[in-house]
């Protein structure tokens, strides 16, 4: 007999920390199950799922599903032992990657993978400093809150540690510096927050950015920002990280990496998120300099990172997106998610801008198109009124104002079809 929502809710309240928040906090969605892009209630309601950027190949894909109970019925253990899958996996992830970036770390999440790139970072230059951009978020440890401004600047925040050195995130619509300039002045902000750095006695020694900033509302940093400002970040002594927990594995559609939007290579990557399709994996890929700066002694052990499951759902992942070619998916509809946006644009005035690559879009929402004032309540408003008709959105930027769409890859032409006729309705009413 299944537990009623009511029941449930109650059970979580008495044993589950307030903290940990849910979607739809008034009308939860009590999830039974979820197939491709598609999740499902347990009184059987559909809901389209423009969420989820965890199950990148779609919720429980049955490649995954199999690699994952066929490894586990086998052996699943630690990387002190010798096993093929964690080889296999790290052969294959390197591959994907731009030399010299040759050398695997396997963690379990994007927060774990953040916080060993401040590691080999610390190691590598000597140095405590860290460089963010404004609103950005790199996971939930004490330190990666220490220089997420999107949480230390944001409620229950302690504000910036004086080791941490914020630029302006690079926005050219809502941003401090527009136009054809922008993307020097926004690299010209980087280099005085190293500049600042140096002047209190903690200069960086880790430059870390999202190739598109998530948080800060799905923004797209201008042509040539990113490898100015990566050139900033090397010139003062620092090494420089791309972010690719929620960007990476395909979801730009044009290239496997966030980062190759922007025509750089950096020193680190993160990855996480998408990386198991659902299972706890993440990955941290430096060079072969950095990782022997970090052999200093120390061991580096992780209990459960890159254990034979993880390995074995990674390697699933990796195959599903090659074989069913979901890059290639990702820029067709894109394109036809993109265009239907701009088409509603035309009828309403409250769409000010549609942003981002792939299926990691943002649309934001205004009150004003001159002022460029944020539309909170109406995208809250909007998200509800979605979640009404089985579609599921969320809200980000600094005003939640900025529709985040980041579906499953396998969202389909008629998937985008439905979002935007149901956009279309709620925006009449």
């Amino acid at each position: 007999m299944t537990t009623t929502t009511a029941d449930l809710l109650a059970r979580r309240a008495a044993h589950v920390a307030p903290s940990l928040s849910i979607h739809y906090q008034g009308n939860p969605i009590h999830v039974a199950r979820g197939a491709g892009q598609y999740l499902y209630g347990v009184d059987g309601t559909r809901y389209l799922d423009c969420i989820n950027n965890v199950a990148l190949v779609g919720h429980s894909h049955p490649r995954v599903v199999s690699a994952v109970a066929r490894q586990m019925a086998q052996i699943n253990t630690n990387t002190r032992f010798l096993y093929e899958p964690l080889v296999d996996y790290a052969e294959a992830l390197t591959s994907l990657l731009p030399a010299p970036l040759d050398v695997c770390y396997f963690v379990n999440s994007g927060s774990e993978a953040n916080e060993l790139a401040l590691r080999l970072a610390r190691a590598h230059t000597r140095r405590r400093g860290v460089l963010v951009l404004d609103h950005a978020y790199h996971g939930n440890t004490t330190s990666l809150v220490d220089i997420s401004p999107y949480k230390f600047n944001g409620p229950g925040g302690e504000g910036r540690q004086s080791h941490v050195q914020i630029a302006p995130a690079p926005d050219t619509y809502r941003g401090p510096h527009r136009g054809t300039d922008a993307a020097q002045r926004y690299a010209d902000d980087v280099q005085a927050a190293l500049l600042r750095g140096d002047a209190t006695g903690k200069p960086v020694g880790l430059f870390i950015a999202e190739p598109i900033l998530g948080c800060a509302g799905q923004v797209e940093p201008p042509p040539g920002y990113l490898a100015a400002a990566f050139n900033h970040a090397r010139a003062a002594g620092a090494v420089v990280a791309a972010d690719e927990v929620q960007v990476g594995f395909g979801r730009v559609g044009t290239h496997m990496w966030g980062f190759e939007l922007h025509g750089v290579t950096p020193d680190i990557v993160t990855m996480g998120k998408p990386i198991g399709n659902g299972f706890p994996l993440g990955a941290v890929v430096t060079t072969s300099e950095i990782a022997a700066s970090f052999n200093n002694g120390m061991e580096y052990f992780n209990t459960f990172g890159g254990n034979p499951v993880a390995c074995a759902a990674g390697l699933a992942v990796l195959d599903v997106l090659a074989e069913e070619r979901l890059a290639e998916h990702v820029v067709a509809v894109s394109e036809h998610l993109v265009n239907g946006f701009r088409h509603l644009a035309t009828k309403h005035e409250v769409i000010g801008d549609i942003r981002g690559r792939g299926l990691f879009l943002g649309v934001d929402l205004v009150t004003n198109r001159d002022s460029s004032e944020p539309a909170t309540e109406l995208a809250t408003h909007l998200v509800g009124a979605l979640r009404e008709q089985g579609l599921l959105v969320s809200t980000e930027g600094p005003g939640h104002n900025v529709l985040k769409l980041k579906p499953p890859l396998p969202f389909t032409e008629s998937d985008a079809d439905e979002l935007l006729e149901a956009i279309d309705r709620a925006l009449v009413q």
